[in-house]
């Protein structure tokens, strides 16, 4: 009986210290959405999707950092998904049981965990400068290294969960490998793969320090990837730490755009992996 009420306390202890914890970090959590969206939707209007980054004391917007983060991180999802598909896929399919499989999952994950700072410290020595200036290459280029990791993590986790009796039927039709591959792998595990690339989106979306390194800045509106071009985390940290109230406002909108845009992606992501399970 003794025992018994001691496993009770110490039971009861436990479970009164997670929930204080939970609503602890749950309390934090609204305080800082009710923040923003008390804040950003304040600040959002029409300029701000039609409009260029004003200068101090002038009405404008954020067209050409969401223009600059809408080119870079496409230009970055286009170079990573590929590497990270054909990665995972040999690391599933070929490789599963080699020793070039288990160095490539270690540094994988140490890349997954590495700061993004460090990511852009790299591409600012080996792509800016050389070339002698920022770019919004260079962004992309700092942008995919962070994709390519997220996105093979999931590209092996999603083709091992395939059953391994699906590539023997299909073997057994005398189909080749790559053919397996193509048809039967790739297909069965088709919504793990693409929810795995909504997330590398959601990770890159409101990095900032790859990009203050490599495509910094630009006030005015620019399409061109071989010059210094405005993305909207950058932005939105210069205005933060700004004094004029018009730039604050401004980021306080934009990150509202950015959480928004995380958060479809991020459902997005759940309601493909759910489909899977469904399926």
């Amino acid at each position: 009986m003794m025992l018994y009420r001691r496993r009770r306390f110490a039971n009861s202890v436990v479970m009164t210290l997670s929930v204080v914890a939970t609503v602890i970090g749950l309390g934090w959590l609204v305080l800082v959405l009710g923040a923003l969206l008390w804040n950003g939707f304040g600040s959002l209007s029409v300029a701000v999707f039609t409009e260029m980054t004003p200068p101090p004391g002038s009405a404008g917007g954020l067209l050409n950092p969401i223009v600059g983060s809408l080119m870079m991180s496409g230009v970055a999802v286009a170079i990573g998904t590929p590497i990270g598909i054909l990665a995972g896929t040999y690391m599933a399919e070929y490789g599963r049981y080699s020793m070039l499989t288990s160095v490539v999952r270690f540094i994988n994950d140490i890349l997954l965990s590495a700061p993004s700072i460090v990511v852009g410290l790299f591409i600012y020595e080996v792509v800016v400068r050389p070339l002698g200036h920022f770019s919004g290459i260079a962004g992309s280029l700092a942008l995919a290294v962070l994709v390519v990791p997220v996105v093979v993590r999931t590209t092996e986790d999603m083709l091992l969960t395939v059953p391994k009796e699906l590539r023997e039927a299909a073997t057994a039709l005398g189909l080749p490998r790559s053919h397996v591959i193509a048809n039967v792998s790739y297909r069965a595990a088709r919504a793990g793969i693409v929810t795995g690339i909504l997330l590398a989106i959601a990770r890159i979306s409101g990095e900032t320090a790859p990009l203050l390194f490599t495509a910094l800045n630009n006030q005015f509106f620019s399409a061109d990837m071989t010059q210094p071009l405005a993305s909207l985390p950058v932005v939105i940290f210069q205005f933060a730490m700004s004094p004029y109230p018009d730039w604050q406002k401004l980021a306080w909108a934009g990150a509202l755009i950015i959480t928004f845009a995380v958060l479809a992606l991020s459902i997005s992501a759940r309601a493909l992996s759910a489909t899977r399970t469904n399926s």
